[in-house]
C-alpha cells in the first residue's frame, strides 16, 4: 500500500509543479484575464450588443409591415351577422381572416436619419468597449504594481526581522559573557516585537492590495493567486524627454477611446435631432389588405324552379279570360366554408394615406428640442473629458518627473543609511555604541529602504501612465 502511495505521489508531482507554475500570474496574464472577465468590460459589451439591436430595428422600420389576424366564435341571442351586417337572433358559428400590409413612402428622411444615428451610436458603443478595456488595463497595471510594492515591503520587513533576530542572539551571548549590559538585549527584544508588528501590517496591506487586484480580475477572494516578480531594474522605461505632456495631449485627442466615444455620440445625437424634427412633417404611406369571413347562417342561392301564377280574370263579351305570370322561385342553402372564405366574402383593398400632424400636445416639437439640448450636453461633456484628459496627462508628467527625482534622492538616502548602519553595527559589536543608538541607525535603514522601494514603484507607474497615453497599452 505504501508503494502504491509513493507511485501515485511520484506520478502526481509533475502535475503539481505544472499547477503551481500555472498559478503564477504576470501582468500580461492579469490584463488578458481581466479583459475577458471584468464586469465593467462585460457591461460595456452588453450595451454594445443592445445598440447593435437598435440599429437592426431601425433598418427594419423601412421594411413593409405584414400582419395576419383571425378570430372565430359562436354568437347566440341578438347579434350582428358578420356576412350580412344585419341583426339576427339565430345562433351563428363565425370566423374571420385579415391580412394587412403597409409601408412608409416618404417622411422627410426620419427613418434614414434614425438609421444613421443608430449606426453611429453602435460604433460609439463598440469604441466604449475598447475604452472600458483601456481603463481596466490601466487599473490592473496600477493594482499589480501596488501588489508588487506591498510584497517588496513584506520582504524588507522579513529582512529586518532576521537582522534584528541575529543581532539579538549575538547580544544575548555577549550579555551572558558579561561584555554587554542586559539592557541592550531588552532593547533589541523590544525592537524585534516592533519589527514583527510592522511585518504583520505590511502583510495585511499586501493582502488588501491582492483583494483589489482579484476584484479587478473578477476572481473569487479565496483564489490561489501568486504573481511573478519581474526584475524591476529590467522594466523598459521610455525617457521622460520623449513624453512631453503637450505633445502627448494632442496625440491622445485622436487616439484615446474616450475622445472617440465622445465625438461619435455627438454625431449620433445630431442625426437623432434631424430624425426628431422630421416627425413634425407629413408622412406618406401605402397600404393594402385582404380579408374574408365565414358564418354558419349565411345562405346562398343554389338553384330555382319555375312557377305559373294566375293574376286574375277579365270578362270579355261574356267570356272569362285569365291572366298568368311565370317566374323562377330561388332555392337557398347554406354556403360552404371554402366558398365563403375564398369567393363570396373575399375582399381586397389598396391605397395611400397621408398623415399630417397638426397638434399632438407639442410632443414632436418637445422631442426635437430635447434632442438639440442633448447635443449641447454631449458637447459640454466632451469638453469636460478633454479637460480631464489634459489634467491627467500633465499631472502624470509632474508626478513622474518628481518621482524620478524622489527616487534618486531616496536611493542616495538608502545608500548613506546602509553605510551608516554598517558603521553603527561595527561600533555596537565593539561596545562603542549604545543599543538605543544602534536601533536608531537600524530603523533609519529600514525607513530608507521602504522609501526607496515605494519611490521606485511610484515613478515606474507614473512613467507607464504617460506611455499609456502615448501607445494605448502598458508594457512591463
Amino acid at each position: 500500500m505504501n508503494k502504491l502511495k509513493l507511485l501515485a505521489a511520484f506520478l502526481a508531482a509533475p502535475m503539481l509543479i505544472f499547477a503551481q507554475q500555472n498559478d503564477t500570474w504576470d501582468l500580461q496574464r492579469c490584463v488578458t484575464y481581466a479583459l475577458d472577465n471584468n464586469i465593467s468590460v462585460k457591461q460595456s459589451d452588453v450595451q454594445a450588443r443592445l445598440d447593435a439591436l437598435n440599429l437592426k430595428q431601425a433598418k427594419s422600420n423601412q421594411i413593409p409591415t405584414l400582419n395576419f389576424n383571425t378570430q372565430g366564435g359562436y354568437n347566440f341571442g341578438r347579434s350582428v351577422d358578420p356576412t350580412t351586417n344585419q341583426f339576427t337572433t339565430n345562433r351563428v358559428l363565425f370566423q374571420s381572416y385579415s391580412l394587412q400590409t403597409g409601408v412608409t413612402l416618404f417622411n422627410f428622411f426620419r427613418l434614414k436619419n434614425d438609421i444613421k444615428s443608430k449606426k453611429i451610436q453602435s460604433e460609439s458603443s463598440e469604441a466604449d468597449v475598447n475604452r472600458a478595456k483601456s481603463d481596466v488595463t490601466l487599473n490592473v497595471a496600477a493594482a499589480y504594481l501596488q501588489y508588487l510594492l506591498a510584497k517588496e515591503q513584506v520582504n524588507i520587513a522579513e529582512g529586518q526581522i532576521k537582522l534584528t533576530t541575529n543581532q539579538l542572539d549575538l547580544t544575548k551571548k555577549q550579555v551572558a559573557a558579561g561584555a554587554l549590559p542586559e539592557l541592550n538585549a531588552a532593547q533589541l527584544a523590544s525592537q524585534l516585537a516592533t519589527d514583527s508588528s510592522t511585518y504583520i501590517t505590511n502583510v495585511t496591506t499586501m493582502e488588501q492590495n491582492k483583494l483589489q487586484l482579484l476584484a479587478l480580475l473578477n476572481l473569487s477572494a479565496d483564489t490561489h493567486f501568486e504573481v511573478s516578480l519581474p526584475d524591476v531594474d529590467k522594466i523598459p522605461l521610455e525617457p521622460i524627454s520623449e513624453l512631453q505632456p503637450g505633445l502627448l495631449y494632442q496625440h491622445a485627442l485622436t487616439t484615446q477611446y474616450q475622445q472617440k466615444v465622445d465625438s461619435l455620440k455627438i454625431l449620433a445625437a445630431k442625426y437623432a435631432a434631424k430624425s426628431a424634427k422630421a416627425s413634425m412633417y407629413p408622412t406618406l404611406s401605402a397600404f393594402g389588405s385582404v380579408g374574408s369571413n365565414y358564418a354558419s347562417s349565411y345562405m346562398t342561392q343554389s338553384g330555382s324552379f319555375p312557377y305559373t301564377d294566375t293574376l286574375g280574370s277579365v270578362n270579355i263579351n261574356g267570356q272569362n279570360y285569365y291572366t298568368t305570370a311565370q317566374g323562377q322561385i330561388p332555392v337557398y342553402s347554406k354556403a360552404g366554408y371554402g366558398k365563403q372564405i375564398f369567393d363570396i366574402n373575399l375582399s381586397q383593398a389598396i391605397g395611400v394615406s397621408l398623415n399630417i400632424p397638426i397638434f399632438n400636445n407639442r410632443q414632436s416639437r418637445t422631442a426635437w428640442e430635447q434632442a438639440k439640448l442633448n447635443i449641447h450636453n454631449l458637447e459640454l461633456q466632451s469638453d469636460l473629458n478633454k479637460q480631464t484628459l489634459q489634467q491627467d496627462i500633465y499631472t502624470a508628467y509632474t508626478n513622474a518627473k518628481s518621482g524620478i527625482e524622489k527616487y534618486n534622492a531616496d536611493t542616495k538616502g538608502a545608500s548613506y543609511a546602509q553605510y551608516a548602519y554598517h558603521l553603527a553595527e561595527l561600533r555596537y559589536e565593539n561596545g562603542m555604541l549604545s543599543a538605543s543608538d544602534y536601533l536608531v541607525s537600524q530603523n533609519n535603514l529600514y525607513t530608507a529602504k521602504i522609501n526607496q522601494s515605494a519611490a521606485r514603484f511610484e515613478y515606474i507607474f507614473r512613467l507607464k501612465v504617460l506611455e499609456f497615453y502615448k501607445y494605448n497599452h502598458i508594457n512591463l
